[in-house]
């Protein structure tokens, strides 16, 4: 049955056009032509020359018969040219695939192979990378391998025998490449908005990744309502700590074009090249993963800047932040704002909206409040949490977990070429998460952890985030991740691998593994404190999840903890393993 409306008036060119957030960069360059747009070490662009450059690239692709249906992939760090690609691919009508710089040949040899890459823009750093890929794609290829299109980008930054040898490979100079194409290039904008603007493959904290693929209405949505939610203002100075290939660097590398800001490229992520970047670029706002406030709050004092010379907004996400480490971001006077969100989602689509009557609370209460996953971001229409068994509605009473789930116009198109996960993913209407979390009171969400990180001892659930909250308070402990190691007598205990401060003195780990779980006893039930200690670093993907799939497997490779048949009270294994 039609839908009866007032009128009958119609749509035309007029009155409706595709969202597209295209069409902030020419905004930018129209309204502040010589404001400073990306900088990169000695290298500055205004807005003006910024929109140039990604119109030389976009005709330049388009020469080569790069347009609707193809895609670009982008190996490269947080460099102007991973920003020019974020408008110039979609400008000439193509999906851009940033891809994960810290992935190995194999894994890019099959997203490559997967998204059907026609251009591989490449970093002179990776190009080795790239081209061990490429090898490997024509070796599975059985002689019907079609190589891609080559582009090497230089960096000042990096070795010139790079650049030399990927020149000597056949492959085109980025500055050579938009030389040859038009400054003035005429663009156009997607006819429909649901066209595809970008394809990202999961991170790697589970097995294999699915192609996630986003429209140029969902990425237009997001530029707008990441700064709205945050509170960014027009000129912001935004530091590129977090990768432009995760989620499109959640979207800010358009949202700072409307904003009309400054990108402050940062090629190595560092403390020091944090604190340096604040004092001379002035940066207002950057954001990172848990794991780089992590580093930021325990740098050495001769790479910090204290006190701030102004306050720094931080917006962290792509794992629960502990909030001790949210209580050291704030007394170093950051202001850090909580999201959460996944690669489907364009990233943060849940923000831990900080309420007015917060401010009177002790600062470790500010912190556990603003641990929390939150509230539905402005542009994402629906947010709950659901039974796993009924799939209805949890209570809020911030103790029934169930499964977090979405619904709206910031949820992925789907899978590439995956119609199983789809249906799997978007069943009954909603977007699956995956994660699972507690409805609070209030309305917020809190994750409790993954599906499959949930730990099972003797029938009662474990959340590994919890365990690891209380760890992070520990004053030895500088990283911890928690996973479910198989138990003779409970069937899975959880088992702790720290990461330790480099002041502390790790003469005796055995006295110190016991120390944690003394700790851990006075915060937790017994049956939540780790039965198992592993003292090393943490295997970490490029945008800082900590790889639980990894210590899973190494928790597997420790064998069962054995039953204690000589006593009733717990038995803990102390594995003091380095590495």
């Amino acid at each position: 049955m039609a839908i009866r409306d007032i009128d009958d008036l119609p749509k035309n060119a007029a009155n409706y056009t595709a969202l597209t957030p295209l069409w902030f960069l020419e905004r930018a360059a129209t309204v502040h032509p010589s404001r400073k747009a990306v900088v990169h070490g000695s290298r500055t662009y205004t807005w003006l020359q910024t929109y140039q450059r990604c119109r030389r690239l976009a005709s330049a692709l388009a020469k080569r018969s790069v347009g609707a249906g193809s895609t670009v992939a982008v190996i490269a760090p947080n460099i102007p040219a991973t920003y020019e690609a974020h408008f110039g691919i979609p400008m000439c009508g193509a999906v851009i695939n940033p891809v994960n710089i810290r992935l190995n040949a194999s894994t890019i040899a099959f997203l490559l192979g997967h998204s059907q890459s026609a251009t591989v823009i490449v970093d002179q750093e990776f190009f080795t990378l790239a081209e061990d890929s490429l090898k490997i794609m024509k070796e599975k290829s059985q002689g019907h391998f079609n190589p891609p299109l080559l582009v090497v980008v230089a960096d000042e930054a990096c070795d010139p025998e790079a650049l030399r040898y990927a020149l000597g490979q056949g492959a085109i100079e980025y500055e050579k490449f938009l030389e040859s194409g038009d400054p003035d290039f005429a663009w156009k904008p997607p006819q429909d908005e649901w066209q595809s603007i970008a394809l990202g493959y999961t991170s790697g904290t589970t097995a294999s990744p699915k192609g996630v693929v986003l429209h140029h209405r969902g990425a237009y949505l997001m530029s707008l309502c990441n700064p709205l939610v945050w509170g960014m203002n027009e000129g912001a100075i935004y530091l590129w700590t977090l990768p432009m290939f995760h989620c499109n660097g959640w979207c800010f590398t358009w949202a700072l074009a409307a904003l009309c800001g400054t990108n402050i490229c940062l090629r190595q992520v560092t403390a020091k090249g944090v604190y340096s970047a604040i004092e001379k670029h002035g940066v207002t706002h950057f954001c990172a993963a848990p794991v780089v406030l992590n580093t930021i709050v325990n740098a050495a004092p001769k790479d910090t800047i204290l006190a701030l010379p102004h306050v720094v907004h931080v917006m962290t996400a792509g794992a629960a932040p502990p909030p001790a480490v949210l209580f050291a971001m704030s007394r170093k006077g950051f202001r850090v704002t909580h999201t959460y969100g996944l690669s489907e989602t364009y990233g943060p689509s849940t923000i831990c909206a900080w309420k007015p009557e917060w401010d009177s609370l002790p600062p470790d209460t500010q912190a556990r409040l603003n641990a929390r996953q939150g509230v539905r971001y402005t542009t994402l229409e629906c947010l709950d949490v659901i039974s796993t068994k009924t799939g209805e509605p949890v209570p809020a009473d911030g103790k029934s977990m169930g499964e977090i789930v979405m619904r709206g116009n910031v949820v992925m198109k789907g899978y590439l070429k995956n119609p199983k996960a789809n249906e799997e993913t978007f069943a009954n209407g909603w977007f699956h998460s995956g994660d699972l979390g507690v409805k609070h009171q209030d309305g917020y969400i809190e994750i409790k952890d993954r599906s499959k990180d949930i730990i099972i001892s003797g029938g009662e659930n474990i959340s590994s985030v919890e365990v690891e909250n209380s760890l992070y308070l520990h004053p030895a402990v500088l990283e911890a991740s928690v996973v479910a190691r198989a138990d003779e007598q409970w069937g899975e205990s959880p088992c702790a691998f720290v990461t330790l401060k480099p002041e502390v003195n790790k003469s005796d780990e055995q006295w110190l593994a016991e120390d944690i779980m003394k700790f851990c006893k006075s915060k937790m039930p017994a049956y939540w404190v780790p039965k198992s200690v592993v003292f090393g670093p943490l295997p970490k993907t490029a945008t800082g999840k900590i790889q639980k799939h990894v210590l899973r497997g190494k928790a597997q490779q420790l064998g069962p903890v054995k039953e204690d048949v000589g006593s009733n009270a717990p038995k803990y294994f102390l594995l003091l393993l380095k590495g």
